[in-house]
């Protein structure tokens, strides 16, 4: 059996304060070259902080960061062979498209010719071919995110880091670029770590993911793995929405799709009455009042519908061995 690959970004033992509040709390994490990774979690989690310290804006107060297994800690930002692309984009006003783009070649004192065909070959990656001449401000949201990505990108960094890159997008372009930034990444075979507090947009991009609380990794893994196997209550209530029903000292965390919903008494069901009612086009939400809970049924809106009102009578379900047992 050969030994797995190094990983190329190694976190150990890492801790940051800032005065009297602990933001990265003993974080112990690999990223595997040519991944994309996502770090999720609330605000203040740690997320942000991890990610600074990686790209050398914060330094660790104890532990190691280890790129291609070297400790990285001594060396500026201006040296690291990584990239943040910010959530505010940070383009220079005064510069074109082709010279944003270029700044970073520049710093490389890349030969003029070369920065020339780089600059192209970025423009045509992310699809403005034709604009490098616009300013920013001659530009849609859309097209500055891209613009800030190729300049990223150009210098060809061993990690590109991206700080919450799509808050700023309305949902459908926000979508879109989802799309896009996994074909771009699969393309390149580049490494990409992503900052999100969006779990949907978590899911969707990252081959793995680390949920964060209170600066430590609550749980790793492939967001399926995830979604359906969660190591904790808080991750099962953070990962989508879910139910914890108790059993014994432990909850079973069982999601929405998963629970029946009948007008009709069943055996084992909990009786309650319709609270609300949210139709989203693909799946209907209700939201049931049942002996002192509240439990969320998502159903597919295929077949025949469910002629049920807020206040209808109703006895919700589910198999014996849906979900996961969770502890609190």
């Amino acid at each position: 059996m050969t030994d797995p690959a190094p990983p190329l970004v190694r976190f150990e033992g890492v801790c940051k304060r800032f005065g009297e509040t602990v933001a990265v709390d003993g974080v112990s994490l690999d990223i595997a070259k040519g991944e994309f990774f996502a770090l999720l979690g609330p605000s203040g989690c740690g997320k942000t902080s991890l990610m600074r310290m990686l790209a050398g804006f914060e330094a660790p107060d104890t532990g190691r960061i280890l790129l291609d297994g070297i400790d990285i800690a001594g060396l500026p930002p201006h040296l690291r062979p990584v990239h943040m692309m910010f959530q505010s984009y940070a383009l220079f006003p005064h510069l074109n498209v082709a010279r944003n783009i270029a700044f970073g070649l520049r710093r490389q004192r890349m030969p003029q010719a070369a920065i020339a065909s780089r600059v192209e070959e970025m423009l045509a990656l992310v699809r403005l071919e034709g604009l490098g001449g616009r300013r920013p401000d001659q530009l849609s949201g859309g097209q500055k995110q891209r613009v800030a990505l190729a300049r990223a990108i150009a210098p060809k960094p061993s990690i590109l880091l991206l700080d919450e890159p799509m808050a700023a997008l309305d949902r459908k372009l926000r979508e879109e670029t989802q799309l896009e930034l996994m074909a771009l990444q699969r393309r390149l075979g580049m490494t990409f770590m992503i900052v999100t507090h969006d779990q949907d947009e978590a899911m969707v991009v990252a081959d793995r993911m680390a949920v964060m609380r209170a600066g430590r990794i609550e749980q790793v893994g492939a967001p399926r793995e995830i979604y359906d196997h969660p190591a904790n209550a808080y991750v099962a209530g953070f990962i989508g929405e879910t139910n914890l029903l108790s059993e014994g000292d432990r909850w079973r965390a069982v999601r929405p799709e998963a629970m029946t919903l009948s007008t009709r008494p069943q055996e084992g069901a909990r009786a309650g009455t319709i609270a609300e009612i949210a139709y989203f086009g693909d799946r209907t939400r209700y939201v049931v009042a049942a002996q002192n809970a509240r439990l969320v049924v998502s159903r597919a809106n295929v077949g025949a519908p469910l002629a049920l009102s807020v206040g209808d009578a109703v006895w919700v379900s589910h198999a014996a061995d849906a979900g996961a047992l969770v502890s609190p």
